[in-house]
């Protein structure tokens, strides 16, 4: 069955960085379109970052441009999200999630792994 595996997140002061991980299994990794996604306390789902199959094109919400970047590894079925310049506005649950073809819906989540930026 299709499993999404985030790791990576933490406690991170203002101007930091993390790197997140998303360990997939169950389907054939490098044939999806990939996202990140996150939750803030009290707010509704904001998508953060995609990538195509191969890897070649990224895009970015408008929040995280410059600070972000997506990445992935086919050989090692497994998406990255590389933050830096972390703001307290980066608080959030972060999702990976699998792109539906065609679409900008997903059809499959992670449980998830929560960023908390603060001093």
């Amino acid at each position: 069955q299709v499993q999404l595996v985030e790791s990576g997140g933490g406690l991170v002061q203002p101007g930091g960085s993390l790197r997140l991980s998303c360990a997939a299994s169950g389907f054939t990794f490098s044939s999806y379109w990939m996202n990140w996604v996150r939750q803030a306390p009290g707010k509704g789902l904001e998508w953060v970052s995609a990538i195509n199959s191969g890897g070649e094109s990224t895009y970015y919400a408008d929040s995280v441009k410059g600070r972000f970047t997506i990445s992935r590894d086919n050989a090692k079925n497994t998406l990255y999200l590389q933050m830096n310049s972390l703001e307290p506005e980066g608080t959030a649950v972060y999702y990976c999630a699998r792109g539906v073809a065609g679409t900008r819906l997903y059809d499959y989540w992670g449980q998830g792994t929560q960023v908390t930026v603060s001093s």
